[in-house]
């Protein structure tokens, strides 16, 4: 997820897509990292099968720099 201006980039994993992106859209949880950086746009996502894999995923991509970030979200997201 991110914020209109793309300045913040937020990572996580869910078993309900949807329901998560209403959830950050209706800013749910104000006090959380996405409610306080109003992060609304999806820019990229991976699903799985297995919770126990995305969230394998989730801290992979964490651990990588804002840079290799922004080349995974352009690799499928170019004009995000």
């Amino acid at each position: 997820m991110s914020n209109n201006h793309n300045t913040v980039l937020y990572c996580g994993a869910t078993d309900d897509l949807c329901r998560r992106i209403l959830e950050h859209k209706n800013n749910i949880y104000n006090n959380s990292f996405s409610g306080r950086y109003n992060l609304t746009k999806l820019v990229y996502f991976e699903s799985y099968s297995l919770l126990t894999d995305a969230f394998g995923r989730e801290k992979q991509i964490k651990a990588g720099s804002r840079k290799k970030k922004i080349e995974l979200i352009e690799s499928v997201n170019p004009e995000w």
